[in-house]
């Protein structure tokens, strides 16, 4: 995550899409404003003491981040709804009887502004915090461990199982179709990570800082592994096809071909973007890894992320292979 949150959109709505974040915030933050509605607000004038900056500063920031704060809870109160907020609370939200209309904020977006303000050194100070608590929660729902925190995914372990199905059916094809030494074997899956996220497996583990030792797939997310068994299966498949239809082993040079043809075939381009774009904004997000090559593909991760990586549903491995659920699942892909 950037150091500077008033540059980027994408790391502002990482914060506020983390629920777990945003909780430990709140806490430390103590902010106060009006819970209304299951929320808490606060009104433009309260927003303005807190931060310390005058009004008019707000207003610009509602202007040129219009999009973005209303994604985010800002609003404006007119008609019943103002009235209501009135009955409620009276002289609590300093708002004149003759008031029409109100903007207010809600904890979010509070915080996208005060991510946003570069005039205010309470912004900063409130920014700095954001960091150090995103930072530690991140570390204390992972478990310490946000290198293999895509295995907390309850969807990893049977995607990690097919994939390693895929892969033998693909070694095998090397081997018996392709008329190569076998360095065959390393060179051709660095040729599929490349056709999946453009990265080798050494440009991989030099950004997730793997030790040599360790499987790059063991930090792979799902969606990555899926798009990996697909190239791969649709690789062993066209491979036995045209060495069958040649009456030998393919060379080198015709497997590239291949690969190239299925790299840009439409069927899957939607499965190796949705690739791109998890591994990419994910790692980003959670182990603060930048995959430069894939750096068109980095969006705000959602907050059913946080969810299924960090919340009530995600595991450590070791728990997953504790659970009857799971062997279930592996025994139901066995017998296919």
């Amino acid at each position: 995550m950037s150091n500077d949150l008033t540059t980027s959109t994408i790391d502002r709505q990482n914060v506020l899409n983390n629920p777990y974040a945003l909780e430990k915030i709140q806490e430390h933050l103590g902010i106060g404003g009006i819970t209304w509605q299951g929320e808490i607000l606060l009104t433009k004038v309260q927003v303005v003491r807190l931060l310390g900056v005058d009004e008019r500063t707000v207003e610009r920031y509602l202007t040129n981040h219009e999009q973005e704060l209303a994604t985010n809870g800002y609003r404006v109160l007119r008609g019943k709804s103002l009235k209501e907020l009135k009955n409620s609370f009276g002289t609590d939200i300093d708002v004149g009887t003759k008031t029409t209309v109100l903007g207010v904020f809600s904890f979010r977006a509070f915080l996208n502004l005060a991510m946003l303000l570069t005039e205010s050194e309470k912004a900063r100070a409130i920014r700095s915090r954001i960091l150090d608590i995103v930072i530690d929660v991140i570390a204390e729902r992972s478990g310490g461990h946000t290198q293999f925190i895509n295995q907390r995914d309850e969807a990893f372990l049977p995607a990690a199982y097919q994939e390693f199905s895929y892969r033998q059916v693909f070694t095998t094809a090397l081997r018996d179709y392709l008329d190569m030494g076998n360095f065959k074997y390393g060179v051709y899956t660095n040729k599929v990570y490349k056709a999946v996220f453009h990265e080798d497996a050494k440009e991989y583990r030099q950004i997730l800082k793997l030790a040599e030792k360790e499987n790059p797939r063991d930090s792979m997310y799902a969606e990555v592994l899926q798009a990996i068994a697909s190239i791969e299966n649709g690789l062993a498949h066209e491979m036995k096809t045209r060495s069958e239809e040649l009456g030998r082993k393919l060379r080198p040079k015709e497997l590239d071909e291949i690969i190239d043809q299925i790299e840009h075939n439409p069927y899957l381009k939607p499965t190796m973007e949705q690739a791109r774009t998890r591994m990419a904004s994910r790692d980003l997000c959670f182990r603060d890894a930048l995959h430069e090559k894939l750096q068109a593909y980095v969006q705000a991760v959602p907050a059913t992320d946080f969810e299924r990586f960090m919340g009530e549903t995600s595991k450590a491995l070791e728990e997953r292979l504790s659970d009857p659920e799971t062997l279930a699942v592996f025994k139901r892909l066995k017998d296919r």
